[in-house]
């Protein structure tokens, strides 16, 4: 498994920019890139679905667990992993930091978007 450089998760978090395109059912075609909220916890990269589990992108990351992201300048391959648990409340406070002022934030703390929970990861690409 890849890592993160020591500046991607600072670049990303200070971001509004991220673009996430899971690949398609073929496991190849990487899907239509969709603006999502980021934060990054312990250097570690999340997303949330803000409408759940029923999020397009969430559904496909979930089935497909590889794709891509854009953010700061950045193009990364990337796997994703469902998260639940008690993650979910540090990374509240971390929306809670990054988009306080936002209309969006409350929908993006709620029970439905702390279900579609994902952390994201560099993978290794094959040359």
């Amino acid at each position: 498994m890849s890592t993160w450089s020591k500046d991607e998760p600072r670049k990303i978090a200070a971001t509004d920019e991220l673009h996430i395109s899971p690949f398609r059912e073929d496991g190849v075609t990487y899907g239509t890139p969709t603006w999502i909220w980021s934060v990054v916890v312990d250097d570690e990269l999340y997303v949330r679905g803000y409408n759940g589990q029923k999020s397009r992108w969430y559904q496909a990351a979930v089935r497909q667990k590889a794709g891509r992201i854009t953010a700061a300048g950045i193009t990364k391959e990337v796997t994703f992993e469902p998260v639940k648990g008690s993650i979910n409340d540090p990374l509240d406070h971390a929306y809670r930091a990054k988009y306080t002022d936002s209309p969006y934030l409350t929908p993006i703390i709620s029970a439905r978007a702390r279900a579609a929970t994902v952390k994201v990861m560099p993978r290794e690409t094959k040359a």
